[in-house]
């Protein structure tokens, strides 16, 4: 176990902890990048893996600013991380999934005898609800975006009826390849590997379809979704233009993001007549209660149950 607190540098917590394969030996006394690194490849899905490193890259950079090096913190250090992100308007979920991924490596470096025993262990976790807290968008909101997208250009449009259309997770979207387009009885698909390994066919609405063929214009490989130098499109671009063409559609929401798009199709699905369970497999939900979390998010009180229970009484 460390004695002396070192702080990692900035760079490790972005660069080399979210990219574990570009990481050299472990040299003096910072054993955390390579630490992280082993954990990460302790036999995560991809996308648990990335989501992992995001919140243990942002756990690191908060220890270089306390100057309190990863392995040297306490419970103290994690409660103080918590309130922070409190602070900063995160939703419950959010820092409890942020803890987890914290909890996990320490208890991975407990486990390799790096330390004694982890600082995460009693830590309290912000409670939570499974009603769903990311901004949606209405029926006439949602149309207002798409029509936006349509006006920037295929490519826009293609992605943006991907997410809002389908509700593909923002990561799915962009590590689609043009390979992964086929069809099947007729209808065009996409075939993928979704959320904890996954594998999904995604129907393809007309519109997306061809925004897509206008946007390829014949292009047969490479990301599905590139830049004008061929790379593929990343995440942080995504949620520029989700915010952009909130803007352009006159959206109230100050907080709407790619995810805003997933959590309005899923609460249209369901405002369509669609019922929980299929609303469950469109969303390619394991647990039901995650789909039911969005169902209760409308804030629907067309159909609650007094309603039912008057007319049943004859009121």
């Amino acid at each position: 176990m460390l004695t002396e607190p070192v702080a990692p540098s900035i760079d490790v917590a972005l660069a080399e902890i979210i990219e574990p394969s570009s990481l050299m030996p472990a040299v003096g006394e910072n054993p955390w990048p390579t630490l992280v690194a082993l954990w990460l490849d302790s036999g995560f899905a991809a996308k648990t893996r990335e989501a992992y490193g995001r919140g243990v890259a942002e756990w690191t950079r908060a220890c270089a600013g306390w100057d309190v090096h990863p392995l040297a913190a306490r419970r103290q250090h994690l409660d103080r991380w918590a309130r922070e992100l409190e602070s900063a308007g995160q939703a419950s979920t959010t820092i409890a999934r942020k803890l987890s991924s914290v909890a996990s490596v320490y208890s991975y470096a407990a486990d390799e005898g790096v330390i004694a025993a982890s600082p995460a262990a009693r830590v309290r976790r912000p409670k939570t609800t499974d009603r769903h807290q990311a901004p949606g968008m209405s029926l006439d909101e949602a149309r207002a975006f798409l029509a936006a997208a349509a006006a920037d250009g295929p490519r826009t449009e293609a992605l943006m009826g991907l997410l809002l259309r389908n509700g593909l997770r923002v990561s799915e979207a962009i590590g689609l390849d043009v390979a992964d387009l086929d069809t099947e009885r007729g209808h065009r698909i996409i075939r993928m590997v979704g959320k904890g390994a996954k594998a999904a066919v995604i129907v393809l609405a007309p519109a997306t379809g061809h925004a897509l063929d206008v946007y390829l214009d014949g292009r047969a490989d490479g990301p599905l979704f590139a830049t004008s130098t061929g790379r593929r499109l990343d995440r942080p671009a995504v949620w520029r233009k989700v915010r952009q063409l909130g803007q352009l559609a006159g959206l109230p929401q100050t907080r709407l993001s790619p995810h805003s798009m997933r959590a309005t199709a899923i609460t249209l699905l369901l405002d369509a007549g669609a019922s929980l369970r299929d609303a469950q497999d469109f969303a390619r939900h394991a647990d039901p209660r995650t789909t039911r979390g969005y169902d209760r998010a409308r804030g629907n009180l067309d159909r609650h149950g007094t309603y039912a229970l008057s007319a049943f009484l004859g009121e």
